[in-house]
């Protein structure tokens, strides 16, 4: 079923002139561009892209507690405190240089687009995904410099968060509907 997938090329993949790389994989695998611009993030676009959920804030915090444990490394902070403090790293990092927005659209898009980008953790990703190609940085490194790991780019968990991403960064009338020629072959 076709549906549409948000991509952002973030300012690591920018900053490394990855940005027609990265539409290429995506476009090579038969996902359509409906609307890309680059923008600098506003502090209100990325606060709605990192949506203050407590849901997600606690999933986050519980995953970095759970790291640090098995590492042996003391937290003294709630697992939402710890999601809070990773939402403000987000959101810091994706507002610090301009950022390409890409919706893509296609069959099963969202799938699609997380099986292309890849693993969040760089070394963990496949080879011959956009980060297991592009990036080689791990949860450490990331942790001990104070910042998110860096790894090219965003793609929308599934199609709900999609939806609601697709909002953040572009106008209804950003979006638009053509046909791409091999469309009858790759559905």
């Amino acid at each position: 079923m076709s549906e549409r997938a948000l991509v952002l090329v973030k300012p690591d993949g920018v900053q490394r002139a990855l940005i027609g790389k990265v539409v290429a994989r995506f476009e090579e695998a038969g996902l359509k561009v409906v609307g890309i611009k680059m923008v600098q993030p506003t502090a209100k676009q990325t606060g709605e892209h990192y949506a203050e959920d407590k849901e997600w804030l606690l999933s986050v915090g519980k995953k970095l507690k759970k790291s640090n444990d098995e590492k042996g490394i003391p937290t003294k902070e709630t697992e939402l405190q710890i999601g809070m403090r990773v939402r403000s790293l987000l959101m810091k990092e994706l507002s610090s240089t301009p950022v390409v927005a890409i919706v893509f659209e296609g069959n099963a898009a969202n799938d699609v687009a997380r099986k292309i980008a890849g693993a969040t953790e760089p070394r963990k990703a496949d080879p011959s995904t956009i980060r297991g190609s592009f990036s080689t940085d791990t949860y450490g490194a990331a942790d001990a410099a104070k910042r998110p790991v860096r790894n090219i780019v965003h793609v929308s968990e599934d199609k709900k968060a999609a939806d609601r991403e697709i909002k953040v960064w572009f106008a209804a009338n950003e979006l638009h509907k053509y046909k791409r020629c091999d469309e009858g072959v790759i559905v």
